[in-house]
Parts: C-alpha cells; structure tokens; sequence
C-alpha cells in the first residue's frame, strides 16, 4: 500500500528548497522556503516575483517576502 504524506508534511519537506508559488492574484513568486505556519503563511528569500502585465511578465527580484497563506493559489 503506498504512503500517505498530508500536505503540510509535503511543505515541511520543501523547506530549504526552492518552490514556485501561484498566487490567486495572478502573481507568481519563485524562492527559496525559510518556513511556513499553520496557516501556510509563508518565508521566502532570494525571491523573483512574476507579474502578468498587458505587455508581458514583469519580473522583480526581491531579498525576502512573506507571503499571505489565504492568498496562495498553489
């Protein structure tokens, strides 16, 4: 029988690696995982945020962001 892993295993195991997150904005942030909370609020660093503009994806570096777990699309 395989495994079952709940998902906030599968977070934790993320940490120190780094992720792709969907925001329900539309936003996109890719960065290293610092850690996360019961609410999936989470620490990023070296982060490049995406942002779909009417003259293509914008991107911007940022050192390190938090971001709202109730926003987190995927």
């Amino acid at each position: 029988m395989a495994s079952t892993i709940l998902p906030l295993e599968l977070i934790d195991r993320c940490i120190g690696s780094r992720i792709w997150v969907i925001m329900k904005t539309g936003r996109e942030f890719s960065g290293k995982l610092l850690g996360f909370d019961d609410f999936v609020n989470m620490v990023l660093e070296d982060v490049t945020e995406f942002e779909n503009t009417a003259e293509g994806y914008k991107s911007t570096s940022l050192k390190q962001t938090l971001l709202n777990g109730n926003q987190i699309c995927m």
